[in-house]
């Protein structure tokens, strides 16, 4: 068996806007979500630049409070965009109790929760004193088992941690399921917590930008001049469907999933490889049964970082050098939403596939010696869009990525 697989719903909640409309505005006019977080300077940061996401204000007519008190933050987050990708797809409470629906989703250690643990035996000597809810918070499988409590979720039900890649592999192993007719349908997504707990770790590697004086300027993929990626985070949500099925209960359908492809590098478990870039690709575009020249854009996976977007650009020069695909990484607005960032990466790209536009590589003023001949779009481009390939990168040489197509 070898089904369709479509995507019917989305949700958002991002540094660049919490619903679908904000989103669209902010990609095509170039805004950035990047600011200057003073709490991670006190901290003890190197860098407080982050991406300022908006935190979700939750209450009793959303949630009973026993649920609301195991809910991390990135919970939270992945609860506000779920909600809107199932109001999207036309999937009420009543559909959810009558049917089998299954949830993946990608998502980081819960930092905040196991910190707040510590601190409260330290002072208290006393596990008494942790609480209810610590423990689903501070979970891996936070995201997963609040969402499937949340919305009656019964079918598949698991957590990606993948690194940066997990938010891609989540939505690309949704699609193999109901590819081969496991189920009907899946809720996919990413989520990534945003508090200075979470990212220290990365700060100690140098990893971020310094550029303090200009938040909005300092995530700049591809440049010459950048100097370290911007943490972020949020959450993205995605409802997919057998196309059948899907046809079948009147849904509108958004896009396709048309291909997945996967890969690791097997090297130093930071070390980048174009290599493993350039085989999730091709794998990616040989499972949708097209080449280089039928991708219209790419949203790269590029960081910001030295490395990261030198081995990238040999990969994609490697494989589109002289073709017509447009270019940009989203990153340059959103900073790196991490563990999310495949997920959020997909929306965005719906988003301009519905509204016909690339949205730029802001802050791009020299393009390296490495992307110098990569079709980079560094203003906002109204072009019809039909195939999108969306890459995804993470630490450990976990590599994936996903195309999508116009219905």
């Amino acid at each position: 068996m070898s089904r369709r697989v479509v995507i019917t719903g989305m949700g958002i909640w991002s540094c660049i806007g919490t619903s679908i409309e904000a989103v669209k505005e902010s990609l095509y006019q170039g805004k950035s979500g990047i600011g200057l977080d003073p709490q991670r300077l006190e901290y003890g940061y190197r860098s407080g630049l982050k991406g300022i996401v908006e935190k979700p204000v939750l209450t009793k007519k959303d949630l009973d409070r026993h649920i609301r008190a195991g809910l991390s933050e990135e919970a939270e987050y992945a609860f506000m965009a779920s909600r809107q990708a199932f109001k999207q797809a036309g999937i009420d409470d009543q559909y959810l109790l009558n049917n089998e629906v299954g949830c993946i989703f990608g998502n980081d250690s819960s930092a905040k929760p196991v910190v707040e643990s510590a601190k409260i035996m330290e002072e208290k000597h006393d596990t008494a004193m942790l609480g209810y809810g610590l423990i689903f918070q501070s979970m891996n499988s936070t995201v997963n088992m609040n969402l499937s409590t949340i919305f009656h979720l019964r079918g598949v039900n698991f957590t990606i941690s993948a690194a940066c890649a997990s938010g891609s592999h989540s939505i690309g192993l949704g699609y193999m399921l109901i590819k081969q007719g496991l189920q009907d349908m899946v809720l996919c997504g990413g989520a990534q917590e945003t508090n200075y707990y979470s990212m220290a770790s990365f700060d100690a590697l140098s990893a971020f930008s310094v550029r303090m004086d200009s938040p909005t300027e300092a995530s700049r993929p591809f440049d010459r001049d950048r100097d370290g990626l911007i943490p972020s985070g949020g959450a993205a949500a995605l409802v997919l469907e057998d196309y059948d099925h899907a046809l079948a209960r009147g849904a509108n359908i958004l896009c396709e999933v048309v291909g997945y492809g996967f890969s690791s590098n097997g090297g130093g478990i930071s070390q980048p490889s174009d290599d493993g870039c350039a085989i999730a690709m091709s794998r990616a575009m040989s499972d949708a049964g097209v080449g280089p020249d039928d991708i219209d854009y790419i949203n790269a996976h590029a960081t910001s970082t030295l490395q990261g977007d030198m081995y990238e650009a040999k990969a994609l020069t490697r494989l589109f050098d002289g073709k017509h695909a447009l270019i940009s990484s989203t990153k340059s607005m959103t900073g790196h939403e991490c563990w999310m960032a495949g997920a959020s990466e997909i929306v965005y790209s719906i988003i301009m596939m519905q509204n016909n536009f690339v949205a730029p590589n802001i802050n791009l003023q020299t393009p390296d010696e490495h992307a110098a001949s990569l079709n980079l779009v560094r203003n906002t481009v109204d072009v019809e869009i039909n195939t999108v390939l969306s890459n995804s990168f993470g630490f450990g040489g976990t590599n994936s990525a996903l195309v999508i197509k116009k219905i």
